[in-house]
C-alpha cells in the first residue's frame, strides 16, 4: 500500500514587485506522478534547483499544491482538517539540526514533540529512551546539544522527529552541513530505523553514496522526474546522470571508466566489495 502518492503535483513561486504585482512564476514542481509504498526506502535526487525540497515540503503539509494532489496515507494536504494528522504520519527533519533542536537537554528536546501531543508523562520519557536507542545516542541523554557534533545532532533531531511516532520521515538534505564521518553516522541511523523499526524513509539528497541502499531511486530534473528505477539501473546510466548535472559513486565511475577501456566489468557497481568481486572473476 502506498504511504505517499501524487497525482499531477505542481508548484509555483509567484515573484511580485512592492506594489503586489506578478513579476514572474517559477515552477518548482511539474506535473509530479509519485507512489512510495510503506515501509520502503526511497531517495530523491537531483542538482540544486531541481525542485526536491519544494516537493519534501509538501509531503509535511507545510507547502501546499498549485495543482494537483499529494496524499500522505490516504490524507489530502489541502483538507485543513488533516494537518495534524498528516504531520504526525510525516516527520520532517531538515538540513541543520541547530534549527530543529530546542532543548537544553537532549532528552528534553526528544520529549518535547511528544509532550505537545499530550502523550502522558510515563510514555514520553518511554518513547524518548526508544528513540534514542533507535539512533543510537541514548548514552549522550543527559547531554546539552551544544557538545554535540553536527553528526550528533542529526541524530537527536531524527530522535525528537521518531518519537512522535510517524509513520514516514522525510529527510530533506539532512547531512549537507555535515563532515563524511557525521554524513555516515546519519545514514547508519536512517537504514536501522527502515530496517528494524520499518519507517518509512524519504531521503532527499545529492549525495551519490548515500542512496546505494534506497529500494528506488526518483531523479528530478526542471520539476519533473526525469529518471526512475533502483540504484543499480539509476548508477548503469552514467552519462545520463552527467547530463543532470550529478556525480556518481567513485567506485561506480572506476568502473565505468574501465569498462570504456574494454575491462568486462558489470554495469552499475555500487560499492568497493562488488568492484573487488568483479575484479576477481575476470
Amino acid at each position: 500500500m502506498d504511504i505517499i502518492k501524487t497525482k499531477d503535483l505542481t508548484f509555483e513561486y509567484i515573484r511580485r514587485d512592492e506594489d503586489g504585482n506578478v513579476e514572474g512564476i517559477t515552477t518548482a514542481v511539474d506535473k509530479v506522478d509519485l507512489d512510495i509504498a510503506k515501509g520502503s526506502f526511497v531517495a530523491i535526487l537531483g542538482h540544486n534547483g531541481s525542485g526536491k525540497s519544494t516537493l519534501a515540503k509538501h509531503i509535511n503539509a507545510i507547502l501546499n499544491p498549485t495543482e494537483g494532489t499529494m496524499w500522505v496515507d490516504g490524507m489530502d494536504t489541502t483538507d485543513q482538517d488533516k494537518i495534524w494528522d498528516i504531520r504526525q504520519t510525516a516527520g520532517m527533519v531538515f538540513q541543520n539540526p541547530d534549527n530543529q533542536i530546542i532543548g537544553q537537554v537532549v532528552e528534553e528536546d526528544v520529549g518535547f514533540g511528544p509532550e505537545n501531543m499530550g502523550i502522558p508523562t510515563r510514555e514520553i520519557w518511554e518513547r524518548v529512551e526508544e528513540s534514542l536507542r533507535a539512533v543510537g545516542m541514548y548514552e549522550y541523554r543527559k547531554y546539552s546539544p551544544n557538545k554535540l557534533s553536527g553528526g550528533q545532532k542529526q541524530r537527536v533531531s531524527i530522535a525528537g522527529v521518531l518519537a512522535m511516532h510517524p509513520k514516514c520521515i522525510v529527510l530533506d538534505e539532512p547531512t549537507a552541513m555535515l563532515d563524511p564521518s557525521g554524513r555516515r553516522e546519519v545514514v547508519r541511523a536512517v537504514r536501522a530505523l527502515n530496517q528494524v523499526e520499518g519507517v518509512t524513509i524519504i531521503l532527499i539528497t545529492h549525495y551519490m553514496e548515500e542512496i546505494i541502499y534506497a529500494d528506488r531511486v526518483f531523479v528530478m530534473d526542471s520539476g519533473k522526474i526525469a529518471m526512475e528505477g533502483t540504484p543499480r539501473e539509476i548508477f548503469s546510466q552514467v552519462e545520463r546522470l552527467k547530463e543532470l548535472r550529478l556525480d556518481v559513486p567513485q567506485v561506480t565511475l572506476l568502473a565505468y571508466e574501465l569498462q570504456k577501456k574494454g575491462l568486462r566489468l558489470p554495469d552499475g557497481i555500487l560499492t568497493v566489495e562488488e568492484f573487488a568481486d568483479a575484479l576477481e572473476k575476470l
